[in-house]
């Protein structure tokens, strides 16, 4: 807002300046006839007082190593695997939430406790299993001894080995049902059965939704929260066809949000698709952002810069570049005529931009030691376009 007001007083200090500069001179009709002749309808003419109000400065087209670079657009995107919907192994009522969106969260942290009242049969089970295999041995042991002492016979001995091993894998089965509802068999006791189950996080990572509340009723086809792990954060990007030669892995990607051009951020290029994207002539390049990844989300927009090397190119200052409608311009001295300056706009090509400089290509030819405005030239186009309207009328 500063800005905008301060162009407008700019342009308002300009327009006295050009339309009330005689308050200190007298100028007669045929003068003024003579000022409007020095200009054309690409150029425009100021005084020394008028170049000094405005600060005009002169530079020469330069030569300017300036950085190549190719511009595209495109998200952040955390792969699959870095990725983890949080669900129970067995349906329950939440009887407990331990976690909040955005929090972060190790591997194997406890997320929520389910309540379900047929767990309780599962640990009874076991404590059965349990003591019928403590029968089951015992009875093993007296077989053998019968069979030994030539007092029982072997199938008796072989069907009690047959119990025992039919009970060991029924606890075998029991145990890894307990591990997966987060119950530990060492608590299990006939005074201590537990109707809640653990649900615990597969991943590191941060919260990025809890999608149920306390009392819900879940299955196992019910997400319970969401986890998501920055730390192989993507930037995933389409390259133009004629931009993919020069682009291969390994290259740095400079990159800032699309609705925060503030900081920047990192990538490095570490995969380039070999088709085309959804019958574009778009190329999928796949970045693994480097660094410092505070404010990045799964999903955000983005606008990244490929460096592509340096070259040596006609350049002047960017801010000697003007824009009218859809064209470029920039201004050169044409002549000086007694105490007029005069100033021709000329058309040209802006290329790349870098370090306060741009590549420029002139659309009709101007002599090798032309005199380029580099400060100035936004206001000999204000001034330019007035003329044309005081001509108009």
């Amino acid at each position: 807002m500063i800005i905008f007001r301060n162009i407008i007083l700019s342009i308002s200090v300009l327009t006295l300046l050009f339309s009330c500069g005689a308050g200190n001179e007298k100028i007669n009709s045929d003068s003024e006839n003579r000022g409007h002749a020095h200009e054309s309808e690409n150029e425009v003419s100021l005084n020394d007082a008028q170049i000094g109000a405005i600060g005009l400065e002169l530079g020469k087209i330069e030569q300017k190593e300036l950085r190549n670079v190719i511009k595209a657009n495109g998200f952040l995107k955390v792969p699959n695997q870095s990725k983890a919907s949080v669900t129970s192994l067995y349906s329950g009522q939440i009887k407990s939430i331990f976690i909040r969106p955005g929090e972060k969260v190790g591997k194997g942290q406890q997320i929520a406790l389910i309540e379900n009242p047929n767990q309780v049969q599962v640990q009874e089970q076991y404590l059965t299993v349990v003591g019928q295999i403590q029968m089951a041995e015992t009875e093993v042991k007296r077989q053998k001894e019968l069979y030994e002492g030539n007092a029982g016979a072997l199938k008796n001995l072989q069907y009690a080995e047959s119990q025992l091993k039919m009970l060991r894998t029924q606890k075998a089965s029991l145990v890894k049902q307990l591990q997966l509802m987060g119950i530990s068999t060492s608590s299990i006791s006939a005074s201590n059965l537990s109707s809640t189950m653990t649900v615990r996080s597969p991943i590191s990572g941060v919260v990025g939704a809890v999608l149920v509340d306390i009392g819900s009723y879940v299955d196992i086809s019910s997400p319970i929260a969401e986890i998501i792990d920055n730390s192989d954060l993507h930037l995933d990007l389409n390259i133009f066809e004629k931009d993919l030669s020069s682009v291969q892995i390994g290259q740095t990607i400079h990159f800032t949000l699309t609705n925060n051009s503030v900081k920047e951020y990192d990538a490095s290029i570490f995969s380039i698709g070999s088709a085309f994207e959804d019958n574009s002539k778009a190329i999928p390049v796949h970045a693994k952002v480097k660094g410092d990844k505070t404010g990045l989300i799964d999903g955000m927009n983005v606008v990244a810069i490929i460096s592509i090397g340096e070259s040596l190119v006609p350049a002047v200052p960017t801010e000697s570049i003007v824009n009218s409608g859809a064209e470029d311009f920039i201004f050169i001295l044409e002549k000086k005529d007694g105490s007029d300056n005069i100033y021709k706009k000329i058309p040209v090509v802006k290329g790349t931009t870098d370090v306060g400089y741009s590549q420029i290509t002139p659309l009709i030819e101007i002599p090798n030691d032309s005199r380029v405005v580099k400060k100035g030239a936004f206001f000999l186009m204000a001034k330019m376009n007035n003329t044309g309207e005081e001509h108009d009328h």
